[in-house]
């Protein structure tokens, strides 16, 4: 069993990985949702104690960043023109209306 410190720290250096990792998606909408799932997922964890409960979210955690990590790399592979959302030149205009 893992102190609590060192549970911390390997939660949170989990939780920056999958974030590192959810924001490399090419798609919009892919990043988007990995990263809104990956802060949700670790906000509604946050006050869970049982020492079996954790290493099974950290467990599950590690499986979802190598999934997140080959799925962020094949979309830079294949990935297409950017939404007029992403664009900052299009932000003032998507302001305006």
């Amino acid at each position: 069993m893992s102190s609590p410190a060192a549970t911390r720290s390997q939660v949170l250096g989990l939780y920056r990985s999958l974030l590192h990792h959810s924001s490399k998606f090419a798609a919009y909408n892919f990043r988007d949702y990995a990263v809104r799932r990956t802060r949700d997922a670790f906000h509604a964890a946050k006050n869970e104690t049982d020492p079996a409960k954790i290493e099974a979210l950290i467990t599950k955690g590690k499986e979802q960043l190598e999934v997140v990590r080959r799925q962020s790399l094949i979309s830079q592979l294949y990935g297409g023109e950017k939404l007029i959302v992403e664009n900052p030149k299009n932000q003032k205009i998507l302001r305006k209306h």
